[in-house]
């Protein structure tokens, strides 16, 4: 199975935020490059909020390029066979943290987002990614900082798509 056939099957089974499902659904039927990043139209990303349940916080990463406390994600790799996989690979890179495991029940949100040319969109499946106890994070080349948030300081931080994705995670805790 491709990574595109993935991506529908995922999409299809998520139960949330039915108009913008769609129009994922839409973008991928209309483009079989939709989940590559030479798609110029847009193209899927994966992302997943590391999160620390017990001790009731989550880890953002200071975008080096946009300069905004986010999740981890990016772009989907060659090596990639499931969009679940190309969140915990970017999670895992990104917070250098070894045994991150995905929140089971899927995608938890969807979040598009324009960004600068020549890709016009980010149309972005957003899971969440348990920390192990004891998870040390190490910054990677990608980011400026990586820092704990507790659950309440993400607000003052991050911007509406990153308290909906912890405000969703949690509900789903």
């Amino acid at each position: 199975m491709s990574l595109h056939d993935d991506a529908v099957l995922v999409l299809k089974s998520y139960e949330d935020q039915e108009e913008l499902r769609q129009a994922y659904l839409d973008h991928l039927c209309e483009h079989p490059d939709g989940t590559w990043k030479s798609c110029p139209s847009g193209h899927v990303t994966a992302s997943a909020l590391v999160i620390d349940p017990p001790h009731g916080r989550v880890l953002l990463t200071l975008h080096r390029k946009l300069q905004m406390w986010l999740q981890m994600g990016g772009h989907c790799e060659p090596d990639d066979v499931t969009l679940a996989a190309a969140a915990l690979r970017e999670a895992t890179e990104e917070s250098g943290i070894p045994g991150l495991t995905l929140l089971p029940g899927g995608p938890v949100r969807l979040d598009r987002h324009p960004i600068p040319g020549p890709c016009t969109q980010h149309l972005d499946v957003q899971y969440a990614a348990l920390a192990p106890e004891g998870a040390q994070a190490a910054i990677s080349d990608e980011s400026l900082d990586l820092r704990w948030f507790t659950y309440d300081e993400v607000a003052d931080v991050a911007d509406d798509s990153v308290v909906r994705l912890v405000e969703a995670t949690r509900a789903r805790l």
